[in-house]
């Protein structure tokens, strides 16, 4: 076709003579081979070729102006399998479009780059996505000037291009749309020429367009080219050609002919639609021949054709554009204001002011109908059109006669004062400064926050000259800057405030106040001395204490320049400059200090604090008794509460008997305000007589947790017959806690004459012992051991940690026999089996002792005993270092005796290494027919990576070099991984040219953690890094699209690809993944290559079965087809999950970073599992590095918002680091900003592991936060965990411990509603209202009750359940009824009461509207 259209010399003809056909209505009468189908009307402005589909567009283009479709084309309906491959990604893309074009005509610029970008990064955008942007690139974009407009629809179809989409016909002809309605000059031929060499064949939609561009330019000869080759290819001529015709006769100059074409169309059968007649009216607007516009207005309104407000805005447009300005008012009157009149004005307004219209933009906003109101009010609907104007950099006289014009019509209420916020946003200064002075004339305040904007981009590029040009502005304008300004945008452009002052100066800039003010602010920050000389000056000027109080304050946090700081607080405190009320300010500025400052911080600065405090007291600086017990409150959470006496001498001497009073006796809160209650409760049961009971146990429990043992004592002494064994318990667990031997020994010695048969939990039994032991009572020590023997305790895993720490705390002592005694009686006893954990303290008791030779005895005892070798590195260390080999032979001739000789060959190996005696080492490893040993080389790898070790890492990766089977990459990875932890850029650029030496081939993850390090550090890096991004190589020299090179060219074998690739698609989504792999091989033998899309499916559905080693090899068949395959996001998510499934977290986590580095966006399902792996692997950094990684990303995945902090929690309890999980719990919980999150998800963790004395440790931790913080939530979790683990006792001694769970009303109602949702949870409902009755409205309680009993289909409890509501005179609600009423159905009863007629549904609704009401009414 290119080559006919460039060939051709054709004789000029009138094409009328294709058009010789009868019929007169609108809808005629098939046109023979010229027309196939009836003609479609449409009044939406369509441009697409489906039938059943439309874009709706206002193309503001001249001609062209609708391109209705009048017959459907098969070739531009997406495919079958194309639409059910993308369908889900295309919808929301479609959505967030349409929505914006539903609700104002257009999109902005802004939009569609987001869509543009989110649908780039899915790796595989399909036809659907590319034919939605492509299109939005025209007339949806009034905003963007028309070469821009152009230039991006050249960039998207680019970029796609490049990533793998598929281009068919839909996607020329929407390109050629875009070129249309951005009035862009292409030649036809070339474009045709285009679509032959991508062998797309052009349809009918095609030609029509191209005919449309070759009447743009008035070129008829070329569109009679066409409009011939269409007739003998039988395509229809529709509508959109005769109103193409008519633009190009009148280009042409033929307004005679122009305006024939509509005889020829009735001639053809084709009644003339408001298409051609706006076709034609454009044609005379663009002569500006009023008069012949009018007479076809009258012509359709004649022949009952109905011209539409969009319709004359078109021609308003295309008179404006044509400079024939003076015809406009005559269509705007002929505007009827329909519904949907304002978003297409707006457009049009648009689209004139991006065409240099701003005139007649003006003029059409003015006839905007919601602008006028009864009121006279002011309204704000111009802001759209001030906007504009200042993005198009509207000349600044029109602009202020815009605003003045609509102020006097009342029609926007400060337009000045918008403009300048517009011209602001954009940065344009020179256009902000005029408004300014503008609105400076009239009076009208200009503040100097308004020149922040214009200041930011000079505070990013360090600009001085930008900045003085602004601050110069604010002169001329007689604004001075404040603090802010100052402080924040002027001041830090330059290197120091002095550097700003003679800046300043020297631009004649005179602002010392408020640059003194600033520079106050620099110094109290970074230097107080000189701050203190600032504000001694008594010429410095008058200064709110709150403008520099967060600088001083950040200051002193990281000075020691106490004695400033304390004369800076003396000015305070005496200068009325600073604040009207000044010791009160300095009071409340002492108090912020201390709130300011963390936990950590005031423990770590003690000392400075101390010293702080005395020097204010020394100046006779006080405190009101509030602030104190503010500060005091503050130091007793920091855990800090030697320094209240310090605070405390300065509280005003007429308060601080008061004060004193309240020291000896605190204010009743927390737990001394419990403890209060209880005592006052046991003396009001004593008085009546009644038996003690709980009330006696909770004071005991109490005071234990005040650790009070002294009141414990006594009141056990006062009511020994209350004593019970848990009242025991707690006090001997109390006195082992203050180390008090002898009281736990005679309590211990008091339970057991009470009732000998009684036993204690291990963990209380463990206690005991570390008391003993460390205190040298072995004898009593064993007598408990035979004691737990005898009862039967029974030890976990749990309790072996704690056993091992017991025998710890003895060996540190130095105390070897009592070591050795508790050992082998634990083990002697049974009571523990042996480890090399718990071998391991007698071992380090010689150790420590630099008894080298015991050491070694201990450990070969031990293996000879128990088969265990503890600490056997660290004791040949410690004999290589000594240089005893007698005892170092010794040592390996049992080592190679009992493990064998390669293991006793690695244990020397690493002893040398750690000693720096490689020659030695290097012997070792270098024995004839070692072999590699992966794990032993990991533990040292490791070891000298956790212990920043490189100089011995470095040695052993270079001594393994010719060890065999030694896997080299993954010897160099481990220096890596130090590199990266050391910042090592050199070091590691190293280890790369030695990898090269040794012909390594690297592994992607190696090249990506190199990459990694000399990226960070901002070096080249010297090799490609293996991409993961789909990238098309086949046809780089050619410039042929590489998917043409992967289709098979026949048609036949197209459409058996295309078979293929549905059939594969249909079972991955049946779930019947296997099936769809045989698909798979089927197609492989056939050598068929499928597109990227049905792979990345199947190893989506492989995945998900669990077969992940099939689903590597899709990925391996899909990379031999298409060099650089990518999976999706899905995938690659999918692919996270399976890797934690297997344990394989590293493996996830490396598989993460390498997924966002390519702008791929995990599953929020991934990131969880990953973060649990990392958890459950003790893995704290690598849970760091998800969050970081996470937040950088900067999209929102919904995430809990606990998952990071319990996961952390976990990864300390696995590591045995408990003060570190517990401190960042109570660091959570004790926030300002806390907002009371669960951590049920730990609490569950832990009773599944059954580890006791991790649960003791949160348990203390929760309680704590109830009694001492009033934070509820940890202790309700743990409550509620206990529960629903069936530990019913324990739970009860939690509620005993933390009366406040009771009052939890939210978190209990939520635990109550979630349970009564599954079925077989109605015990653990029971459990919760005996153990608390009244945290909900019984007839509340008993509705949950019901509807577990019907989830249960219990329809005996259901009944009595009933019969108790009844007896108790509790209403049952309709809902219940019905449940119950199902539940008589199911069983085949009579339902003994009348069954409530409505849905479910329509009593639930009711009882979430009572239930709403009920809470409104509460509010009130």
């Amino acid at each position: 076709m290119a080559a006919l259209l460039r060939s051709a010399r054709l004789l000029k003809f009138s094409p009328s003579s294709l058009f010789l056909f009868t019929g007169t209505k609108r809808n005629g009468p098939p046109l023979g081979r010229l027309y196939s189908g009836a003609v479609r009307t449409s009044r939406t402005g369509v441009c697409s070729v489906s039938d059943k589909t439309s874009s709706c567009v206002w193309p503001y283009a001249t001609g062209c102006v609708r391109n209705y479709t009048v017959a459907t084309d098969p070739k531009d309906e997406a495919s079958t399998v194309v639409q059910s491959k993308q369908a889900q990604q295309f919808d929301w893309a479609l959505t967030k479009l349409d929505s914006s074009v539903r609700r104002t005509g257009r999109i902005t610029k802004t939009l569609l780059l987001r869509l543009f970008h989110d649908i780039s990064r899915t790796g595989y955008p399909s036809g659907n996505q590319a034919l939605l942007l492509l299109r939005s690139c025209g007339s949806l974009l009034p905003e963007v000037p028309l070469e821009e407009r152009t230039e991006l629809a050249h960039r998207i179809w680019e970029k796609l291009q490049e990533m793998g989409a598929q281009y068919d016909v839909s996607h020329y002809n929407a390109l050629l749309k875009v070129y249309l309605q951005n009035e862009f000059k292409f030649t036809p031929t070339d474009f045709l020429a285009k679509m032959e060499a991508a062998n797309v064949q052009p349809n009918r939609v095609t030609y029509q367009r191209l005919i449309a561009a070759y009447c743009e330019k008035g070129d008829i000869e070329g569109a009679s080219t066409i409009l011939g080759f269409m007739k003998s290819k039988d395509l229809p001529i529709t509508e959109a050609v005769f109103s193409s015709l008519v633009t190009g006769h009148a280009r042409a100059g033929d307004m005679e002919s122009a305006s024939n074409i509509l005889s020829v169309m009735r001639g053809a059968g084709i009644e003339p639609s408001p298409d051609t007649y706006v076709s034609l009216l454009n044609a005379y607007a663009e002569k500006g021949d009023l008069e012949n516009m009018k007479k076809i207005l009258d012509a359709a309104e004649s022949a009952d054709c109905t011209l539409m407000d969009r319709d004359i805005m078109q021609v308003i447009f295309t008179l404006a554009k044509a400079g024939h300005q003076q015809h406009i008012p005559e269509m705007i009157e002929r505007l009827r204001h329909e519904r949907g009149f304002v978003p297409d004005a707006m457009n049009l307004c648009l689209s004139l002011i991006t065409q240099g219209q701003e005139d007649t933009a003006f003029s059409m906003l003015k006839t905007f109908p919601t602008l006028q109101s009864d009121n006279n009010d002011a309204s704000g609907l111009g802001n759209f059109f001030l906007r504009h104007c200042i993005h198009m950099d509207t000349p600044l006289e029109k602009l202020v006669h815009f605003c003045k014009r609509l102020e006097e019509l009342n029609l926007h209420n400060a337009p000045l004062t918008f403009t300048l916020y517009c011209a602001l946003g954009a940065k344009k200064i020179d256009t902000s400064f005029t408004l300014m002075k503008l609105l400076k004339e009239q009076n009208l305040p200009i503040r100097p926050h308004y020149f922040w904007p214009l200041l930011t981009q000079p505070l990013k590029d360090k600009n001085t000259a930008v900045m003085l040009e602004v601050a110069k502005g604010m002169q001329e304008l007689g604004v001075a800057p404040d603090v802010e300004t100052l402080s924040n945008y002027i001041i830090p452009v330059f290197p120091n405030a002095q550097a700003a002052r003679e800046a300043l100066e020297g631009a004649g800039i005179t602002m010392s106040e408020g640059l003194l003010c600033s520079e106050i602010r620099v110094k109290a920050a970074t230097n107080l001395a000189e701050a203190h000389t600032l504000l001694s000056d008594s010429s410095f000027p008058p200064l709110d204490l709150n403008t520099f109080r967060g600088s001083l304050i950040a200051g002193f946090r990281r000075s020691d320049d106490v004695e400033s700081m304390a004369k800076i607080t003396g000015i305070l405190y005496k200068d009325e400059r600073f604040s009207q009320k000044p010791a009160e300010s300095t009071s409340y500025f002492l108090y912020n200090l201390i709130d300011n400052m963390p936990k950590a911080q005031v423990q770590a600065q003690e000392d400075k604090l101390r010293s702080f405090f005395n020097k204010l007291h020394d100046q006779n600086i006080f405190i009101s008794l509030n602030i104190y017990r503010g500060i005091k409150n503050l130091l007793e959470s920091y855990n800090t509460p030697t320094l209240i006496k310090d605070v405390i001498a300065l509280v005003e001497p007429k308060d601080r008997l008061s004060s004193d009073g309240a020291s000896a006796t605190p204010r009743v809160t927390g737990t001394e305000a419990k403890l209060l209650a209880l005592e006052a409760k046991l003396a009001e049961l004593k008085a009546e007589n009644k038996p003690l009971g709980s009330v006696f146990k909770q004071t005991i429990q109490t005071l234990s947790a005040e650790e009070n043992l002294q009141r414990a004592l006594e009141l056990k002494q006062q009511n020994e017959e209350e004593m019970t064994v848990g009242s025991y318990a707690i006090l001997i667990n109390l006195c082992c806690r203050l180390n008090n031997v002898e009281e736990a020994l005679n309590l211990k010695r008091e339970l057991s004459r009470k009732d000998s048969s009684v036993a204690l939990d291990a963990n209380k039994y463990i206690a005991l012992l570390k008391t003993l032991a460390v205190n040298d009572r072995m004898e009593e020590a064993m007598d408990v051991l035979k004691e737990m023997k005898e009862k039967d305790v029974m030890l976990n895993d749990a309790n072996n940690t704690s056993i091992f720490h017991l025998l710890s705390a003895v060996a540190a002592k130095g105390n070897i026999p009592d070591v050795r005694r508790l050992q082998d009686t634990i083990f002697t006893l049974g009571l523990a089996k042996p480890t090399a954990n718990l071998c391991s303290p007698v071992v380090t008791a010689y150790l420590d002792s630099k008894d080298v030779s015991g050491a070694l005895e201990a450990a070969l005892e031990c293996q000879k005993l128990y088969n265990q070798l503890p600490r056997i590195h660290d004791v040949i260390v410690a004999l290589v270092e000594k240089g005893d080999t007698d005892l170092l032979q010794k040592a390996m001739d049992c080592i190679s005796q009992e493990r064998g000789e390669r293991t006793m060959l690695y244990d020397l190996f690493f002893a040398f290494l750690q000693t720096g005696r490689y020659r030695e080492a290097r012997k070792i490893i270098e024995t004839p027919g070692l072999r590699a040993r992966p794990g032993s080389l990991q533990w040292y790898a490791e070891k000298c990576i956790l212990s920043n070790q490189m100089e011995a890492l470095e040695q052993m990766v270079e001594m393994t070099a010719k060890l065999f089977e030694c896997d080299r990459d993954e010897m160099y990875s481990y220096v890596l991984k130090l590199c990266k932890e050391k910042n090592d850029w050199k070091k590691a650029e190293a280890m790369w040219t030695k990898m090269q030496e040794e012909n390594i081939i690297p592994r992607e993850r190696t090249l990506h953690l190199l990459a990694e390090i000399l990226k960070n550090n901002g070096q080249e890096v010297p090799f490609e890094v293996p991409e993961t991004w789909y990238e098309q190589t086949a046809a780089t020299s050619t410039g042929t699209p590489p998917q043409q090179g992967h289709s098979p060219p026949a048609a036949t074998a197209e459409e058996i690809g295309a078979g293929y690739q549905y059939r594969l698609l249909a079972l991955c989504k049946k779930g019947k993944a296997k099936e769809a792999y045989g698909v798979l091989k089927e197609a492989e033998k056939t050598g068929l290559a499928l597109n990227p899309s049905p792979y990345d499916h199947l190893i989506r559905a492989l995945m998900a079965e669990g077969s992940l080693e099939d689903a590597m090899v899709v990925k391996g068949i899909a990379e031999s087809h298409l060099p650089g395959f990518k999976l999706s996001d899905i995938a690659v998510s999918l692919l996270l999950i399976s890797y934690c499934k297997r344990g394989q977290v590293k493996d996830a986590l490396e598989k993460l970073k390498s997924m966002l580095q390519v702008d791929q966006v995990p599953s929020k399902l991934a990131i969880t599992r990953i973060v649990q792996g990392l958890g459950e692997h003790g893995d704290v950094a690598g849970i760091q590095e998800v969050e970081s990684l996470i937040k950088n990303l900067g999209t929102t995945f919904n995430l809990s918002s606990m998952l990071f902090v319990n996961n952390a929690a976990l990864a300390h309890i696995k590591n045995g680091d408990m003060d570190s999980a517990v401190e960042l719990f109570e660091g959570l919980y004790t926030s300002p900003n806390s907002t009371n999150p669960s951590m049920s998800f730990v609490f569950r963790k832990v009773l599944e592991s059954g580890n006791d004395k991790v649960l003791d440790k949160l348990s203390a931790m929760a309680e704590r936060l109830a009694n001492h913080f009033a934070c509820y939530r940890p202790a309700s979790d743990l409550f509620l965990q206990l529960l629903d683990t069936d530990k019913v006792e324990d739970a009860k001694f939690m509620l005993a411990r933390c009366n406040g769970v009771a009052e939890q009303k939210e978190v209990l109602m939520s635990y109550l509603s979630q349970k009564a949702q599954i079925s077989g949870q109605v015990g653990k409902i029971k459990n919760l209202m005996s153990l608390i009755p009244d945290f909900a409205e019984k007839e509340v309680l008993y509705a949950y009750l019901m509807k577990s009993h019907v989830l249960d289909k219990d329809l005996t409890s259901a009944k009595a359940l009933h019969k108790q509501m009844q007896t108790e005179g509790i209403a049952v609600d309709e809902l219940s009824l019905k449940r119950l009423a199902t539940l008589y159905h199911d069983a085949g009863e009579p339902v003994p009461f009348s069954e409530p007629p409505e849905s479910f549904k329509f009593y639930a609704d009711k009882l979430k509207e009572k239930a709403a009401k009920s809470q409104m009414t509460a509010q009130e």
